[in-house]
């Protein structure tokens, strides 16, 4: 029986450039994750790691993405030295 996971959609759209250029850039693209990623931010939210709430929605997006990248290769050489790490990361913003 295969394994189901959450589906989105991110939508990143160039907004301005720090060189003062004009932003006409956009990406994007689908992807599936094993968490539910609304649930997610409001825990994150609710634990007061950060003030700001785009912070948090950064923080989160970044770490599923990053992390469900990781689980999707974890045999991967790249990730070797980061698995322990990221696993005691992980424990450590549960128990906050």
């Amino acid at each position: 029986m295969e394994k189901r996971n959450n589906k989105y959609q991110l939508n990143l759209k160039e907004l301005s450039l720090k060189d003062g250029s004009s932003a006409e850039k956009q990406l994007t693209f689908d992807f599936e994750n094993h968490d539910d990623l609304f649930k997610i931010f409001e825990v994150v939210q609710s634990k007061n790691i950060f003030e700001d709430e785009n912070t948090v929605n950064e923080f989160s997006v970044g770490l599923k993405l990053f992390t469900e990248v990781m689980i999707k290769n974890r045999k991967h050489p790249l990730f070797e030295d980061l698995n322990p790490a990221i696993s005691d990361f992980m424990k450590k913003l549960k128990s906050y």
